[in-house]
């Protein structure tokens, strides 16, 4: 899989360095993966979420941080839509909701 904002990633690491490790690990799972559907990704990540409208939502370091992804999955395309605390995803959801971002 492609991941396009991988930028956010790293700046969002540079806000919170104690996310480094499992940010790194969950960037390179990603793209040597190659997922067709839901079902793919659930078998690599089993805490993630279909939120609807092509979004997605993973669980970072024991659910105190979020990332929530558009993937395009006949063109293997990952797009970093929200990287945040917890808090931050509980605030924009109930603000938006997942899978209006």
């Amino acid at each position: 899989m492609r991941i396009l904002t991988e930028k956010a990633l790293k700046e969002y690491i540079e806000i919170h360095p104690e996310t480094k490790t499992a940010l790194q690990e969950w960037s390179y799972i990603v793209r040597h993966s190659e997922w067709h559907n839901f079902a793919d990704i659930k078998r690599t990540f089993n805490s993630v979420d279909a939120v609807g409208n092509q979004r997605y939502v993973f669980i970072i370091m024991g659910n105190n941080h979020r990332i929530v992804v558009v993937i395009k999955f006949t063109i293997y395309f990952v797009y970093i839509r929200f990287i945040g605390t917890h808090p931050e995803y509980e605030r924009m959801n109930r603000n938006k909701g997942a899978n209006n971002i």
